[in-house]
């Protein structure tokens, strides 16, 4: 488990986290999210923080609640979460990130693109 940042409230860090594994189809959608008490101990966090974490993707329109059943990921979550992580890339973290490789004289063909 990587260390939490204190740039961003916790919350906030565990809900991109739980983004990141709905992405990779985990839990898949109409699948139940684990429990709070179970991504708590997981975490090592109070259930509190993990509460208003799911709140935040039920708020997102990314989870469900089934009141007694717990938290189920909602149809086309995965790419809902797809198609608003390429336009926070395109528009934020690729005009950074080209501007460095113009700073540091870094072209295309030296890129590893690895298995892409």
């Amino acid at each position: 488990m990587t260390a939490w940042d204190d740039g961003l409230p916790i919350y906030q860090q565990l809900a991109d986290r739980l983004a990141a594994q709905l992405l990779d189809g985990q839990p898949r959608e109409g699948e139940a999210m684990p429990s709070v008490r179970a991504l708590a101990s997981q975490h090592l966090l109070n259930p509190l923080t993990v509460s208003r974490a799911l709140q935040a993707l039920s708020d997102a329109g990314l989870l469900e609640n089934r009141r007694g059943l717990g938290a189920f990921v909602t149809p086309g979550a995965r790419e809902k979460l797809r198609e608003a992580e390429r336009e926070r890339f395109l528009n934020t973290e690729w005009p950074r990130l080209r501007a460095r490789l113009k700073r540091l004289d870094i072209h295309a063909e030296q890129l590893d693109w690895g298995d892409a």
